[in-house]
């Protein structure tokens, strides 16, 4: 699993989020896509990681720019009672 992070410039506003959440699932298979407007970021979680240029050419075309892409591994943080 991987989280890729993307800067995203010239989100005003919730329905700006909900607009390249629903672009990036229409073009690439993911897990879950979160943005945020205040953060000017979107994160997905992805079993692979996409290709950015198509990640790109997928939100700008619909009106935002993108800064850095940024790839990591992702380990899903469980729930212990015993974590102290």
């Amino acid at each position: 699993m991987y989280k890729i992070t993307i800067e995203v410039e010239g989100m005003a506003c919730g329905m700006c989020e909900s607009h390249v959440n629903d672009a990036v699932r229409k073009a690439f298979k993911v897990k879950k896509v979160t943005s945020s407007h205040s953060k000017g970021r979107t994160e997905i979680l992805a079993e692979e990681i996409p290709d950015e240029w198509k990640l790109r050419e997928v939100i700008e075309a619909i009106g935002y720019m993108v800064g850095n892409v940024i790839a990591e591994p992702y380990a899903k943080k469980g729930f212990s009672l015993f974590h102290k």
